[in-house]
């Protein structure tokens, strides 16, 4: 496995107070609690707050953020950015194929299209130990990543906004 190469990040505009949304595939829920974790600590590091919603697998994640922006927007508290968490095991079908590709091409589109700050945090892997290497926060902590780019594209964000 490739040692995981994390650049600092150098723009430290401020996001305390931010309201951040989790979406969870909770399909292998030890594996997400591990994800989840990896997340709730760079957002209380950064100040920023979070609801976390619950979906029965990947190719819903993107629906289900898409329909929460909406919808905070509408009640007055508006989502400031997203992380997406799940994991997708290969397996002996092409199912694989389809729910990784089509769950990143969801996020992508609704991270584009609404020019949203969104963290893609879905475990596209082999097998499970690979997923554990990937979910653990004392290893690669993908649950962390996510976080981590939700909460650099917020900065960039709420940076150019002001200029």
């Amino acid at each position: 496995m490739a040692d995981a190469r994390r650049a600092p990040l150098k723009d430290q505009t401020d996001i305390a107070g931010a309201r951040v949304l989790i979406v969870e595939a909770r399909f292998y829920d030890d594996i997400q609690d591990a994800l989840l974790e990896g997340a709730l600590a760079e957002l209380k590091a950064a100040g920023a707050g979070h609801d976390v919603i619950t979906v029965p697998g990947a190719l819903e994640i993107p629906a289900a953020i898409a329909i929460a922006i909406d919808a905070a927007a509408a009640n007055g508290k508006p989502y400031d950015a997203a992380i997406a968490l799940g994991c997708v095991v290969r397996g002996d079908t092409i199912h694989f194929e389809i729910v990784s590709q089509e769950s990143s091409r969801g996020l992508m589109d609704l991270a584009v299209s609404r020019k949203f700050p969104l963290g893609n945090g879905i475990l596209t892997v082999n097998t499970e130990a690979q997923a554990w290497a990937r979910a653990r926060a004392s290893e690669l902590n993908k649950g962390g990543d996510a976080a981590r780019a939700a909460i650099a594209m917020l900065r960039i964000k709420r940076r150019l906004a002001k200029a």
